[in-house]
């Protein structure tokens, strides 16, 4: 394992660096390419053939004396790490996320683990991979280095032997170098596309994770809806309703009182009034955090501006959305920002604050960053329950916050765009 572990520190820097279109790649890029096959077929043969055989034993000698078994616990962790490795690789050009999807093994031992083992898909998709691997996989990624090195090994060979076998490959070098320079990055990508095809989940696996996801964001919606209602209810309970009661209170003492005491009478209507006019705060309020006017007159980003002027540091607002997200999107990212700020206002000790919003390929992408001291928790509850106001629209949200700063947290809902010119029906109350 010492020298997978080599190769793991040497390859990761590679790929993880920002994919680069095929019809802008430079030489340095397509360098950094070859580098990266090369690493990638090293891998193949022997680490890949190695462990695809010690995998095919494992099975069978299960039965003599526990041979599979040891097999197993020596071949079962070493083609993980190796292909996790590909994941990494993969993802990283192709800029996407490759998920294993392992099988729990959690509370399993020693003993136990390789029956688990035996059932998860996860596994065999290693296994189906280590011989890719070292088969196709091999020749694939061995092909960009053995047309870059080839013209090297020709001239060697035509110095130590002058002749005309070595004069012809030399002559051969120049198509041999535009091939390599045209078909490398393809070929990399190639090889990409198959590792993520092979190693990530399958089409049923991801049908399965995506209900429960559904299943899972339907709950915590239907309990955050449950807990807005009663919300709700407590507020117009305790407020509106309780003023209400008092103003009627208040015009009935008066009724009372206008033939005996009109001067009494007169202060109960006052006290009526004003009572009635505090109700109607109180409902101006609580309609606000249903959904607020400036979002409803003035659309997603005339009501993140409001959300920014109302705040006490300076936020700076940018925003690129030519037209109006779905209503029920555009609250959702509204009430999302304003969260942000609201924890920047109280955690983060910033100067300033700034929001961006972008709709680029069917993605609404909000962020929001400030200068503060860094270090936000993912996992408080704050930015949990703006994850999961956003799960709900398969909205995704990741936060940057290094101890010292900046904190960003980057938010990206799927969602189309209505016209400039029409607002949803729905925001217009």
């Amino acid at each position: 394992m010492t020298d997978l572990s080599i190769m793991s520190t040497w390859l990761a820097p590679i790929a993880s660096l920002r994919p680069t279109p095929v019809d802008e790649a430079g030489l340095r890029d397509r360098l950094r390419l070859t580098a990266l096959s090369l690493g990638l077929a090293l891998l193949g043969i022997p680490a890949a053939l190695v462990l695809a055989i010690g995998w095919v034993l494992a099975v069978p000698l299960t039965l003599v004396a526990g041979v599979g078994l040891m097999i197993a616990w020596a071949v079962v962790p070493a083609a993980e790490a190796i292909t996790e490795l590909h994941r990494r690789v993969s993802g990283g050009l192709l800029d996407d996320q490759v998920v294993s999807g392992y099988a729990d093994t959690t509370g399993t031992t020693g003993l136990t683990r390789p029956f688990v083992w035996l059932r998860d898909p996860a596994r065999w998709r290693d296994f189906g991979h280590l011989w890719f691997s070292a088969t196709g996989g091999f020749v694939l990624s061995l092909i960009p280095a053995a047309l870059l090195v080839s013209p090297f090994v020709h001239l060697i060979g035509l110095m130590l032997d002058p002749g005309t076998f070595w004069l012809v490959l030399v002559l051969l070098d120049g198509p041999m170098l535009v091939a390599w320079w045209l078909v490398t990055p393809h070929l990399v990508h190639a090889r990409a596309l198959a590792d993520r095809g092979i190693l990530g989940r399958g089409r049923v696996e991801r049908l399965e994770r995506r209900v429960e996801e559904v299943t899972a964001q339907r709950a915590a919606t239907v309990d955050h809806n449950a807990a807005e209602v009663r919300r709700i209810e407590r507020d117009l309970h305790d407020g509106a309703q309780a003023q209400m009661i008092a103003a009627g209170m208040h015009l009935g003492m008066a009724e009372k009182l206008v033939a005996s005491d009109p001067e009494a009478a007169a202060e109960r209507l006052r006290l009526a009034r004003e009572t009635t006019l505090s109700a109607l705060a109180e409902m101006r309020a609580l309609i606000k955090g249903i959904h607020p006017p400036a979002l409803a007159d003035h659309g997603l980003v005339g009501g993140i501006e409001a959300l920014a002027y109302a705040a006490p540091l300076a936020v700076t607002v940018s925003a690129d959305v030519p037209g109006h997200p779905p209503a029920a999107v555009e609250s959702a990212v509204y009430f999302a920002v304003a969260e942000c700020l609201t924890n920047v206002v109280k955690h983060a000790g910033a100067t300033r604050a700034w929001v961006s919003l972008r709709h680029a390929d069917g993605v609404l992408r909000a962020e929001v960053g400030d200068d503060g001291r860094g270090g936000a928790d993912p996992d408080g509850s704050g930015l949990q329950g703006v994850g999961r106001r956003l799960a709900v629209f398969d909205g995704t949200m990741s936060v940057s916050s290094p101890a010292g700063g900046p904190t960003v947290v980057t938010m990206e809902l799927p969602c189309a765009l209505s016209s400039q010119r029409t607002k949803p029906s729905s925001g217009s109350g």
